[in-house]
């Protein structure tokens, strides 16, 4: 059945009636209001009531068919300018509700009007939906009481006085700050379009000149301003030139795959260049600063990531011989280390198809990175069960074509593997691959590669169903996000902080769900976590975010196959398989 039209149709007279109706009485009186009500132009649904003022907010949508809203259909011809609309519609939402409405009124959360919006980064959502036939914007109602008692004048304020100004502002393109829209939906295009350059010149990321790259706290992403903002300039060896279908061309720092090493001293802004590239997977706001660095899509930060549950990974390329002769083809602990985590997190990645690692030393287990000469001769590789990275990553690229983005600044080993080096210089970036070459003449380095084995293709590994009970005992199943960094999913919390790349909350309460569907419709007939992802990813283009609720919602953000195989990697519960 079509979620839209779930309910009757009915007046906007008639919901007035009721409003007056209820006024006074007990607050389960509400539920009169469940329906769909006509409001001439545009149709109101209340698609859920709240059980007490306490309760998550009431769930209202609004749809209006593009002819009565005067939304011009090139910008909903495609699918990037569909998703840059509909995001633009829903900030504009939010800052009007928070101007117009009068927020609380009574007991709880009674009175507010709000809708799920993002931060800096342009990400597919419920909250808004843009076709080329009707716009359809969700959002929630703190139905208004004191106590137990329905508030139904101050709801009809809200419903008749407060609602109309904001949807008004919304639905209706004459009212929209238009300009802003087209430069949104043109910069999301252009976005995606370099994306594709990218792939068509061989670039696995690249950095516009003029780009703007540190933020203003660990905690606001948004630009830095002022003059400690320094623009981005690219070094003359890697410049290179591709072309915006609406800005014309574009010059930056274009990255080829490779071995590629960033170095400098600390505060020179070398983690700061490695952060942008991880969001440079996302689109972002024009004047986000960062809206023309770009990462290809798969690029997958890898760090350290001390306590968290391994379930049958092979970490075998970078640790075996482990002492009691556990088994690290089928590694599995419930505390990894700093090594061990580390390890598992790049034969994941590889796993789930990632052609792109990022990686910081700040983020990284030592013991993981190198060994140098002087340990290599104090402990005999007979007795060290870690192959380093430095003896792996240019194989992987040799061998499997995954490149790497390393942030350097305490070893100079890194650069007998590297295909280029970059230096961070007060912000401003050189190639001194050159000049490395030379040192590495004059100064060779003394420890020796302790790769045993070739690194063999990653094995796919099976998920089973019966490790993704969402239920807490015979209770309904419970799924629920805890903020960014945590699903509850059952009776398990599962703990994403270190995983860099999720960047709204909207995306942690998608991947719970999208976990629920994955095990109760696609995963035990032995299907790979890889082919597990790539259906969810089928299903998410055909059906939309709608597909992983049975209810109709509007607070689900898009995630990228990679986090959401990073959550269920971290289920303590997990039950995996490698097929013999």
């Amino acid at each position: 059945m079509d979620r839209v039209h779930w309910f009757a149709m009915r007046t906007r007279h008639e919901l007035e009636t009721i409003l007056r109706r209820i006024d006074g009485r007990g607050y389960k009186a509400y539920k009169d209001l469940r329906d769909q009500y006509d409001f001439s132009r545009y149709r109101l649904s209340v698609d859920h009531v709240q059980g007490d003022p306490f309760a998550a907010p009431s769930r209202v949508s609004a749809v209006i068919a593009a002819s009565d809203s005067g939304f011009p259909s090139q910008l909903a011809s495609t699918r990037p300018r569909r998703i840059a609309a509909a995001d633009f519609l829903t900030r504009v939402f939010g800052c009007t509700a928070a101007a117009v409405s009068r927020g609380n009124r009574g007991t709880g959360g009674s009175g507010r009007i709000e809708i799920d919006c993002g931060g800096q980064a342009v990400l597919e959502r419920n909250s808004c939906q843009v076709s080329s036939q009707q716009i359809e914007i969700r959002f929630t109602m703190g139905l208004p009481a004191a106590g137990r008692r329905v508030l139904g004048r101050q709801a009809a304020a809200m419903f008749f006085e407060e609602l109309p100004r904001i949807l008004e502002q919304v639905l209706f393109f004459e009212n929209l700050p238009q300009a802003e829209l087209r430069q949104q939906v043109e910069t999301c295009e252009d976005q995606e379009a370099l994306r594709r350059q990218m792939a068509e010149q061989d670039l696995v990321a690249f950095v516009a000149d003029g780009a703007i790259l540190p933020r203003r706290s660990g905690v606001d992403d948004r630009p830095l301003g002022g003059s400690q903002a320094i623009p981005f300039e690219s070094p003359e060896a890697l410049r290179c030139r591709l072309s915006r279908p609406n800005h014309g061309p574009i010059e930056g720092m274009g990255l080829p795959p490779g071995v590629h090493l960033i170095v400098g001293g600390g505060f020179h802004g070398k983690s700061t260049l490695l952060r942008a590239l991880e969001r440079g997977v996302y689109d972002h706001l024009p004047g986000d600063g960062r809206e023309w660095v770009l990462a290809d899509a798969s690029a997958c930060k890898i760090r350290a990531e001390d306590g968290r549950s391994i379930r049958a990974v092979d970490i075998s390329p970078f640790i075996s011989n482990l002492p009691l002769q556990r088994d690290t083809r089928r590694f599995s602990t419930d505390n990894a280390s700093g090594s061990t985590s580390q390890a598992a997190n790049i034969v994941e990645a590889l796993e789930m198809g990632s052609r792109l690692l990022l990686i910081d030393e700040d983020t990284s287990a030592t013991n993981f990175m190198l060994r140098d000469g002087r340990m290599q001769r104090l402990i005999a590789k007979s007795k060290e069960p870690i192959t380093p990275l430095i003896d792996r990553v240019r194989e992987l690229f040799e061998s499997h074509g995954v490149s790497t983005v390393l942030v350097s600044g305490g070893s100079g080993d890194y650069f007998d593997v590297a295909d280029r080096v970059i230096q961070m210089d007060a912000y401003h970036p050189r190639e001194v691959t050159t000049e490395v070459r030379r040192l590495v003449a004059q100064h060779p380095s003394d420890r020796q590669s302790e790769a045993p084995a070739a690194f063999q293709p990653v094995a796919p590994r099976e998920p089973l169903p019966a490790g993704f009970d969402a239920r807490r005992g015979k209770r309904a199943v419970k799924i629920e996000a805890r903020g960014r960094d945590t699903i509850l999913f059952g009776r398990e919390f599962i703990d994403l902080a270190q995983v860099e790349q999720l960047v709204d909350t909207s995306q942690t309460r998608a991947i719970g769900l999208a976990l629920h569907l994955l095990a109760r419709e696609f995963l035990g007939s032995g299907h790979s976590l890889s082919q597990g992802l790539d259906w969810l990813e089928q299903r998410l283009d055909q059906e939309g975010l709608d597909a992983l609720s049975p209810f109709k919602t509007g607070n689900l953000a898009r995630p990228r196959r990679f986090e959401t195989g990073a959550a269920i990697n971290r289920m303590r519960s997990l039950k995996a398989k490698i097929p013999q």
